[in-house]
């Protein structure tokens, strides 16, 4: 079954500090939360999709990969010893059991099914019972990012318009963009991580069109054209380098990150904060005509 976006994971070295700049950006940025295997995050949530700024906070609670298993702390405690950026894709899931069992039988299943649950808060104070299901799935020829998919068991108590609004106007992301030196190479990982079978291709790399926002990869070269900086490519494989923001009025978005002191510049119509500003990421902001 096609999956859409759910997700996408900032791994940093300062977690207020990254919050701070996403306000700064115009978003809306939730409070910190704690898990129990040593990392905290903050939200920026979206319609559809959210972003989980991520910070190694507490190393000695980390446990390592097993067989089977994956480490979500030790994973990030890795990548962030030689960077900061976007470190993982998660798409939505409607049965993380039967997805787990469709990326074992495609070869890119990365552990079993796991599982975990923590108490949120709604903007007006009220605790509320959040749980998660995830099922992990890995590119092997992509050792510096890694994928999954999140069953929400109480998406009523997480999704909530009142963290939707946002200064900057920012309503949806219509996609997340990696880059690879041969797009084509992942094209297999893709169908069977997406569920899209139908791909689309062009000069300038692949693209997995989903019911909640594209999933592309393009060519360094093309990212460079395209956003107009160059994308912090390391190691093998693909990099996770971009997320895509839709909103009303690019001009109003600029006048807000020159009053908060963001170094954003304009390309081909968009507005782009550059890895250099934004810890590893590029933030792409479009109007809805962009696509």
């Amino acid at each position: 079954m096609p999956h859409g976006l759910d997700h996408i994971v900032h791994a940093v070295r300062d977690l207020d500090a990254a919050g701070e700049l996403y306000r700064r950006a115009g978003f809306t940025v939730g409070a910190r939360n704690r898990h129990p295997w040593g990392t905290h995050n903050r939200i920026v949530q979206l319609k559809t999709c959210y972003i989980e700024i991520l910070e190694v906070a507490e190393p000695a609670k980390i446990v390592p990969h097993g067989a089977g298993s994956f480490s979500f702390g030790a994973y990030h405690r890795d990548f962030l010893a030689h960077r900061e950026g976007f470190s993982m894709l998660i798409l939505n899931s409607s049965d993380a059991v039967d997805d787990a069992r469709s990326f074992e039988a495609s070869g890119i299943s990365n552990s079993s099914v796991f599982d975990f649950a923590r108490e949120g808060t709604r903007p007006d104070g009220t605790p509320v019972k959040l749980a998660f299901s995830l099922a992990f799935a890995l590119d092997r020829a992509s050792p510096n990012v890694r994928f999954a998919v999140c069953q929400h068991h109480f998406p009523e108590n997480f999704w909530d318009p009142a963290f939707q609004a946002h200064a900057n106007g920012a309503s949806a992301v219509p996609g997340a963009v990696m880059v690879a030196d041969n797009p084509t190479d992942h094209h297999i990982f893709l169908k069977a991580f997406t569920g899209v079978s139908d791909l689309h291709s062009s000069s300038i790399g692949v693209k997995a069109r989903t019911e909640n926002g594209e999933v592309a990869i393009m060519e360094p070269v093309s990212f460079r054209d395209q956003f107009g900086v160059a994308p912090a490519v390391e190691g093998e494989g693909m990099t996770l380098n971009a997320l895509r923001f839709e909103v009303a009025d690019i001009a109003q978005v600029e006048a807000l990150h020159r009053q908060s002191g963001i170094a954003s510049q304009r390309r081909v119509g968009r507005l782009v904060i550059p890895p250099d500003v934004a810890r590893g990421a590029t933030l792409i902001f479009e109007t809805a005509k962009q696509g």
